[in-house]
């Protein structure tokens, strides 16, 4: 059985593996008090030409979705977000778990648009009733989305300039941002994403690390006792050079990027692959995520030795599905892909 499933099925790059076991009887302060942690840190903010700014690493990625959005709403704000979103479709209620709703807008191609969103905002507020409503405090975007896609520079200062015009906080998911980072038909950079974002993470447990996201923002002042907020959502680490020591490591010898890159170079060949065997795609994604329509009973006969995602429940003659690569996909494994597509036509 080879896996497409999801871009975090294997555990941690081998460079982040030894670096975790050759420090595994080191004895450091916990809660990322210890230097591994803090050196982590610079190298992030160094990455994303930040000279005053602040990391925050955390375990997970709804974890860090729920503690950011948390800490910047007020009790009774919600945070935009699109219909697609992964804290509206795939976090079982996470946000709304802290009292803070998800007020969803029509997207495109899972990226919110400048103009929607602005017209969105003018309607809300336009609205003699509004007080009676909850009012957005903060826009949530993930790059890449959940579809896979990018936003470029252009859609980003929109929708930057809009938040920021309207006094509300701009804050990207980057669950998946190697892979965005090392697309070549992509003009925004860690440092354009830097600038226009309030807050933004970094993600580990789908790019290379065994586990970890990293919260960076160069407003540091919008979050005052987030180590607080982050402790009360459950969502820090006793042993947090275990995070420290992944960062560190993954933002050493660019190997963040080079994660990214070889999840992009395999799911480009996985794509003509399927492709070549007829399957037509369903999304058109620039990134790891590649979205394809199955006959059903072609679905049902790869699934013995291939594993992938229904993308949606099963249709009646053909379903849409997912296949993942990652930071570890070797060419092998897109090989055995290419022989078993080739056994369903025996």
């Amino acid at each position: 059985m080879i896996h497409f499933d999801c871009d975090y099925m294997k555990g941690a790059m081998p460079e982040v593996m030894n670096k975790l076991v050759e420090t595994n009887m080191l004895q450091t302060p916990g809660y990322g008090a210890d230097r591994f942690t803090a050196e982590a840190e610079k190298a992030i903010l160094d990455f994303c030409g930040i000279t005053d700014g602040k990391v925050w690493l955390l375990e997970g990625g709804t974890q860090t979705n729920a503690t950011v959005i948390d800490a910047s709403l007020a009790s009774y704000q919600g945070v935009v977000a699109a219909e697609t979103a992964h804290i509206n479709v795939h976090e079982s209620g996470a946000i709304e778990a802290s009292g803070h709703k998800v007020i969803v807008i029509p997207s495109k191609d899972g990226k919110i648009d400048a103009e929607i969103l602005q017209n969105f905002l003018k309607s809300f507020y336009s609205d003699s009733t509004w007080p009676h409503m909850v009012p957005p405090g903060m826009v949530y975007i993930s790059h890449p989305t959940e579809l896979g896609t990018l936003y470029s520079l252009a859609e980003l200062e929109g929708i930057s300039k809009v938040c920021h015009d309207a006094g509300i906080a701009l804050y990207m998911d980057g669950a998946r941002l190697a892979n965005a980072l090392a697309s070549e038909e992509s003009d925004l950079g860690i440092t354009d994403i830097a600038r226009l974002c309030d807050v933004f993470y970094i993600g580990g447990t789908k790019c290379g690390a065994l586990f970890g996201e990293a919260v960076v923002t160069a407003k540091p002042e919008m979050f005052p006792n987030f180590f607080t907020i982050i402790k009360r959502h459950g969502a820090l680490l006793a042993k947090g050079r275990l995070l420290g020591v992944q960062f560190k490591t993954l933002f050493s010898d660019n190997l963040y990027l080079k994660g990214g890159r070889n999840a992009l170079e395999k799911a480009f060949r996985l794509r003509d692959v399927m492709n070549r065997h007829g399957y037509r795609c369903f999304i058109d994604s620039p990134t790891n995520q590649q979205f394809f329509i199955l006959p059903n009973e072609d679905i049902k006969k790869l699934s013995a030795n291939v594993s992938f995602e229904l993308w949606g429940p099963m249709l009646d003659s053909e379903t849409p599905v997912r296949f993942v690569t990652d930071w570890g996909t070797t060419d092998e494994e897109i090989d055995i892909l290419d022989q078993e597509l080739d056994r369903l036509r025996e």
